[in-house]
């Protein structure tokens, strides 16, 4: 959404101004706040029965393939679906937010990375770029999904009009590109939007570990077995977290602004989605879907996300909410339209 450009369509919606915007942007960055402490308590807790359901679904999902492979991929499913709720509680480290030592958030971040395969020090990095940057025109490109505006796509030569429309594709996009980014991509510390000299320990670092421990897994079940259901799971866990990622800043009225206009509290706001679903899912994508409130406070750890929002009747009135089949229609937005302060597709560029 842009301020400037469409602060009549603000004010029918909100029935504020941009001033009172900012200000309650402000004042409910300070009620999450109240939100931010962990409790070792439930952090242990959540982590033995996360990993503890992941380990038993990825051994019935190896054992389903003596039934049926028909039976396979829909536990490869669930087990991906765990294995999200995993990388969210690596994504909490990373935050600082799931214990409150610096040194044993980094300690099992680096250790869920061996299951999630994300380089932990490389993505903390990339990931807190994202947070302090997100709904800047100018300062897009790490940590989130390659948006032009109507008037960049316009002026790329052919050829890279085409590589664009190609890349935001939604088949494309979620079936082969993040598999192939999370899989494959993660894996190299060449073309990466961080210097080489930050990161390669991290990318290197884990890619040596990998080495070893799906090494090992692949002794212990064969490589058949491996190649049958890991493949599988990666793949599931990073569509599921791919379309949570995109869904969550890649909706038609989200906020963008240039460098000079930009606020945080409200790219956190009015950038970042509500995204309403089912308890069972919500618990498997760890309450992420509360993305209004992880931006506004990055802190609050997941299991404390929902208590945040209930506590505030703005935050859960105020943001983009969005459904499963509304949520749906942001596939196809692909450009910022400067003029009109929304994400269009490539039809209405023309």
């Amino acid at each position: 959404m842009n301020i400037s450009n469409s602060d009549t369509t603000l004010r029918e919606m909100h029935n504020l101004s941009l001033e009172e915007l900012k200000a309650l942007g402000q004042k409910l960055a300070a009620h999450c706040r109240n939100y931010r402490d962990a409790s070792l308590r439930r952090s242990l807790t959540q982590l033995f029965i996360t990993m503890g359901l992941f380990l038993g679904a990825f051994a019935l999902t190896c054992w389903s393939l003596e039934v049926s492979y028909f039976l396979t991929l829909p536990l490869a499913l669930v087990t991906g679906g765990l294995l999200v709720r995993l990388f969210i509680l690596q994504h909490d480290c990373g935050h600082g937010s799931f214990f409150k030592s610096a040194r044993a958030n980094d300690w099992l971040g680096r250790g869920l990375s061996l299951f999630t395969v994300t380089p932990y020090e490389f993505w903390k990095r990339a990931h807190a770029i994202h947070h302090t940057s997100c709904g800047n025109l100018e300062k897009r490109g790490v940590g989130d999904i390659t948006t032009c505006t109507v008037k960049e796509y316009r002026a790329l030569p052919f050829f890279s009009r085409q590589m664009y429309r190609l890349y935001r594709n939604p088949v494309i996009l979620f079936l082969i590109s993040v598999p192939i980014h999370f899989a494959i991509l993660q894996r190299l510390p060449f073309g990466q939007p961080l210097p080489m000299r930050q990161i390669w320990r991290s990318i290197l670092g884990l890619d040596l570990a990998l080495v070893f421990f799906l090494g090992g897994l692949i002794y212990l079940i064969g490589l058949g077995t491996f190649l049958s259901v890991y493949l599988p799971v990666l793949a599931a866990a990073s569509i599921i977290g791919g379309w949570m990622f995109f869904v969550q800043h890649q909706y038609e009225d989200v906020y963008w602004e240039r460098d000079a206009e930009w606020s945080f509290h409200l790219a956190g706001l009015l950038g970042s989605s509500y995204y309403v679903l089912p308890k069972a899912v919500q618990w498997l994508t760890g309450s992420i879907g509360l993305h209004h409130v992880h931006h506004l406070n990055s802190r609050i750890p997941n299991y404390r996300l929902q208590e945040c929002l209930d506590a505030s009747p703005e935050l859960l009135t105020f943001p983009k909410k969005l459904r499963f089949l509304e949520s749906l229609k942001c596939a196809p937005l692909a450009l910022w339209d400067e003029d009109n302060g929304r994400l269009a597709r490539f039809a209405d560029a023309r």
